[in-house]
């Protein structure tokens, strides 16, 4: 048995073993760790309330559940309710529950929120907060580690989870073609280039610090021979350097940087959901309409026409061998590359100054 359910619920309550062949079916059919652990929490919670059989479950139990959450925001309050219903839609097929109680209780209406960009300068502040870009020999090598992890997530447009799930065999560091594959969403991998010179050094020098060759690229344990950095560990280290460094910042507004400064240059937003890993263009739209919403940052880079002209040009497909031919000055530019053949996006882009420098 799980042993978070067997800790928290007790082998005897009623639902745990029922849990627990749950959670083995979500994993058998491939669910992300993410989503498991989520709905395992959610679906305790509901154990712990409930406290019955799995037969007797009506839309009475649930609804006094849900109401408990009523404080918390709508997408939290769906996803509560979406484990719940996960689970009773798998305990009707199998036999389980003679009725799904959740064909009872109405969705969740979660609003659509802009996307909030924070500005590049702000960005900078808590990225100087870990360590330099050429750092001295007695940094601790988990402020370079959190460095490195962080400015990865900015410049790639990545998520923290999928930063956090980095491998050292996912990166290409040979020179003119550096980059590294992302494995995002539902098992989809995507590819992108590193064109930012300063990172791809700073990069270097971690992996030669650390000396891993292979295994997880961001170790958790202090010697280095842990295993992946959890999400909520570095979410925790993200708050404590934005603390330092007197700004909020959410570790998930890194990605939306990163899509407004692209959208602000003149790339499509084709190219930016393809480079972020975005399943639906209209979720890239509402990074154009924020950008659209409130002023450019002074720091972010302005959209000319010789940009523009720029990223149309940049993002003819290329093959994903194919070396970058970029002469220095051309690599301080945008570019945009996209990669056709097994449905991959790669694009390269300099992030702005106020965040490169630090």
């Amino acid at each position: 048995m799980d042993p978070v359910i067997a800790e928290q619920l007790g082998r005897a309550h009623p639902l745990a073993r029922h849990l627990d062949d749950f959670l083995t079916d979500l994993a058998n059919a491939g669910k992300s760790a993410h989503t498991r652990r989520a709905y395992r929490g959610d679906l305790i919670a509901f154990a712990a309330h409930h406290g019955e059989e799995i037969a007797e479950p009506t839309a009475a139990p649930v609804r006094a559940y849900l109401a408990e959450f009523a404080e918390l925001s709508p997408a939290s309050r769906k996803r509560k309710r979406a484990a719940v219903a996960s689970f009773a839609k798998w305990a009707v097929r199998h036999d389980l529950l003679a009725a799904n109680p959740m064909d009872r209780i109405d969705t969740v209406k979660v609003p659509k929120n802009l996307p909030r960009p924070a500005a590049a300068a702000d960005v900078a502040k808590v990225l100087a907060v870990i360590c330099s870009r050429r750092p001295r020999k007695e940094t601790p090598l988990d402020r370079l580690r959190d460095r490195a992890l962080f400015e990865t997530a900015y410049v790639c447009g990545a998520r923290a989870s999928e930063v956090c799930g980095l491998y050292v065999e996912d990166l290409d560091l040979r020179l003119d073609d550096e980059h590294v594959r992302l494995h995002g969403k539902g098992g989809s991998v995507r590819t992108v280039l590193l064109d930012d010179r300063g990172y791809v050094t700073l990069l270097k020098l971690y992996l030669a610090r650390a000396g891993y060759t292979a295994g997880p690229l961001f170790r958790a344990s202090i010697n280095g021979r842990g295993g992946p950095l959890s999400y909520d560990a570095a979410h925790h280290r993200w708050q404590t350097y934005c603390a330092q460094a007197g700004v909020e910042i959410d570790i998930h507004q890194l990605r939306h940087a990163h899509a407004t400064e692209l959208v602000n240059a003149g790339v499509s937003i084709e190219a930016v959901r393809r480079r972020v890993g975005h399943a639906s263009t209209e979720t890239s739209s509402c990074t154009r309409c924020s950008t659209t919403r409130s002023p450019t940052p002074r720091s972010a880079p302005h959209a000319d026409a010789g940009t523009r002209q720029r990223a149309k040009e940049a993002s003819r497909p290329r093959t994903a061998s194919a070396p970058c031919t970029q002469d220095p000055s051309q690599r301080q530019r945008l570019s945009a590359c996209l990669t056709l053949g097994d449905d991959r996006l790669a694009v390269g882009f300099q992030p702005s100054a106020a965040a490169s420098s630090s």
